[in-house]
């Protein structure tokens, strides 16, 4: 099992995460993740500042959006942050949701195919290997997939660490989800709720399948948001926020693995449009807590052992993690991950 903190701006600012992502590897975690968005804090930069306060956890940017950042930049990025953490970097190449890329004048629709034709592209960069191409265009001097369309002599102007860097896909849906058992070295589907996690490996596993690979071979690292306190009141409380900005672009299939459905969500989801995320999380009921992982040590525990049994094999525990973040991820460290190892 590898066990990873998924980190947002939510918990802090960014001096407060870069010190989260060194306790994280002082308290026994894998890996830390900082999730890529428009608009908030710049996952590149906070990636480089852990790497260079840490030794031995590896570091990675999840996210990372091929319809908004060329794979040419993911790989110089990639390729850099290897050379500056000794060979401790990861990816995450894709998206969580097709619903925010609209907002910037974009195809939503596109992302599962630029996501599997981008990471070719990298994947080629980082080792030097030629650009792979669906057809040759006539001029001969560029090469073309669906999405993207480079000159053939294309080649990062550097030597990385290591001519391959663990590359997750970033999936949601049954589609995208299996597709990315063929190709990707690992997923990362956010389990929203949690009970998602026997189909969402089913999916990974019958990609691998179809494209003649050991499922074994894909680390389905299982996005869970988790709140833990002694006081299980505390950490659902501390967990609203999260399940009202997120819960409203959940589908009425995932709502009602925990018997809810969209007319539950739509007080929510006016409040938040209205008002913000503040205003919606007073109207986040004790049955929406079912959505993320809360409660206590053991109860937090029992829930993340569940989704083991599933055939998750990375935990990556996101959230408000608890009502002191760099408190609760040694909790996590001390009492949780010992308990599941």
């Amino acid at each position: 099992m590898i066990a990873s903190i998924r980190l947002t701006q939510f918990v802090g600012g960014p001096g407060e995460l870069v010190e989260l992502g060194v306790t994280a590897e002082e308290a026994g975690f894998d890996q830390v993740w900082f999730a890529s968005d428009p608009f908030m804090l710049h996952t590149w930069a906070l990636c480089t500042a852990v790497a260079q306060r840490t030794s031995r956890i590896e570091v990675g940017a999840l996210g990372m959006n091929p319809s908004t950042i060329d794979p040419s930049e993911i790989a110089a990025y990639l390729g850099t942050l290897d050379l500056l953490s000794s060979g401790r970097a990861v990816a995450g190449i894709g998206s969580h949701t097709d619903a925010m890329v609209p907002k910037l004048g974009l195809d939503g629709s596109a992302i599962p195919a630029r996501t599997r034709e981008a990471i070719g592209l990298v994947r080629a960069l980082l080792a030097g290997s030629p650009i792979p191409t669906s057809r040759r265009q006539t001029d001969g001097r560029s090469v073309s997939g669906r999405a993207f369309s480079w000159d053939p002599n294309c080649a990062l102007g550097f030597t990385p660490q290591r001519p391959r860097i663990p590359l997750y896909v970033t999936a949601y849906g049954r589609d995208f989800l299996t597709a990315a058992g063929g190709y990707g070295d690992g997923v990362l589907p956010i389990l929203f709720p949690p009970q998602t996690a026997p189909e969402v490996v089913s999916w990974v596993h019958a990609g691998a399948k179809a494209a003649g690979r050991d499922p074994s071979e894909v680390d389905i690292a299982g996005c869970v948001w988790v709140s833990v306190a002694d006081d299980p009141r505390v950490a659902g409380d501390l967990i609203r926020p999260t399940i009202a900005f997120f819960g409203p672009y959940l589908s009425e299939h995932d709502l009602a693995l925990v018997g809810l459905g969209p007319d539950d969500f739509a007080p929510v989801t006016a409040a938040l449009d209205a008002d913000g995320v503040d205003a919606a999380a007073k109207l986040v009921t004790d049955d929406m807590l079912r959505l993320a992982v809360v409660g206590t040590p053991a109860r937090v525990t029992d829930r993340l052992r569940e989704l083991l049994a599933a055939g998750v094999t990375q935990l990556s525990i996101g959230g408000p993690l608890g009502p002191d973040p760099a408190a609760a991820i040694r909790l996590l460290g001390s009492e949780v991950l010992p308990a599941l190892r």
